[in-house]
């Protein structure tokens, strides 16, 4: 049976081939563009996917991984040497599959603050003829410690509930594991008495 035609996405993702060459092409305008169309499509926030000519291996995460490199070389990175330490040294541990998803959920809630504070001074600045952007850097001047205060607020309430969860796994851990013995560690409890 085929699938209703009104169910599919009105816009689907615009396809990108990426050559042996190293340049991409876009099938929807079929002409050749270059990493800073692909930032372009995402500032837009038009879906995408990169897809190798020849094996039709999906290269959007290298994509963006380039993007985000060339922007943290570039002037202003976002990025500190330690935080990048701390994610590198979170491949391969337990909690490498929630840090992405920790990270994700953040940066949302950041975006939907921002949006929220770009709607408040849009309602006290109305609509005029300067930018977003500018709007938004007026904003930040006249209120930037104030928001600096609710960022670190919403940084450590942020810390503690990574903290909160890391507990409760070690806690879930200590419980299912705990009716069983282990060759060569005491019971728990510290218990050295024979029966």
């Amino acid at each position: 049976m085929a699938a209703n035609p009104e169910a599919k996405m009105e816009h689907p993702a615009r396809l990108i081939k990426k050559y042996p060459n190293r340049r991409l092409y876009d099938t929807k305008t079929s002409s050749y563009i270059t990493l800073a169309d692909v930032k372009q499509m995402v500032l837009k926030n038009e879906a995408f996917q990169v897809l190798d000519a020849k094996s039709n291996e999906d290269l959007s995460r290298q994509i963006l991984l380039q993007i985000i490199l060339d922007e943290e070389s570039g002037g202003m990175p976002m990025f500190s040497a330690d935080l990048l330490s701390q994610m590198i040294r979170s491949y391969g541990s337990a909690m490498q599959g929630f840090m992405g998803s920790y990270l994700e959920k953040n940066l949302e809630g950041f975006q939907q603050m921002q949006k929220a504070l770009q709607e408040q001074s849009q309602k006290l600045y109305g609509d005029n003829s300067r930018t977003p952007n500018e709007l938004w850097g007026q904003f930040m001047n006249l209120q930037g410690p104030a928001v600096q205060t609710l960022m670190q607020a919403y940084m450590e309430q942020s810390q503690k509930m990574l903290a909160q969860f890391q507990d409760q796994m070690q806690n879930q851990a200590r419980n299912v594991f705990s009716g069983f013995q282990f060759p060569g560690f005491p019971p728990q409890g510290g218990s050295d008495k024979k029966p």
